[in-house]
């Protein structure tokens, strides 16, 4: 299946379908899934990585646990827009994971969420070791928030449209 755009996602919305979020790094990967109805992302777990199979083998099992017809992949954007070696291996994870599943795959530009969750983290005086143990996961539904809100945000402006 090719790489979808997040508002193909919309047409899915009320079939209480959840949608998971990835925040994939070279040791971890930070896993978050959406409530049915796409208003909250939450941080579910971390899985420590080892190889290419085993990795999409247990990111399915999860998709398959939550029932998520999609997933979010997060997308390391330089800050001035450009796209860096870090990032070709995110699209290449992400098409590869969607010719494994029938499961929607997109990716959503993830520039500065691990240091927006660190932050967080930091200001609730989180020691080291613990911020440590949750932040791929918070990473996560911070991408999968994002990515929730933008289709809130289309729907809403689809809404508006169609009133007019």
């Amino acid at each position: 299946m090719p790489l979808y755009d997040i508002k193909d996602f919309a047409g899915y919305r009320g079939r209480g379908r959840r949608i998971m979020g990835i925040d994939l790094g070279e040791k971890t990967i930070g896993i978050a899934i959406s409530d049915p109805t796409w208003q909250i992302a939450t941080p579910v777990t971390v899985l420590r990585r080892t190889n290419r199979n085993a990795d999409m083998a247990s990111l399915l099992n999860l998709v398959d646990q939550y029932q998520a017809f999609g997933i979010v992949v997060g997308l390391p954007i330089n800050m001035n827009g450009s796209l860096g070696p870090q990032a070709g291996k995110m699209r290449e994870f992400a098409q590869s994971l969607s010719e494994l599943s029938e499961t929607l795959v997109t990716l959503w530009d993830e520039r500065l969420s691990t240091m927006a969750v660190n932050r967080t983290l930091l200001d609730a005086d989180m020691s080291r070791k613990r911020r440590g143990e949750v932040v791929d996961k918070l990473a996560a539904a911070y991408i999968l928030q994002g990515a929730l809100d933008r289709l809130r945000a289309i729907e809403t402006s689809s809404l508006h449209h169609r009133d007019s």
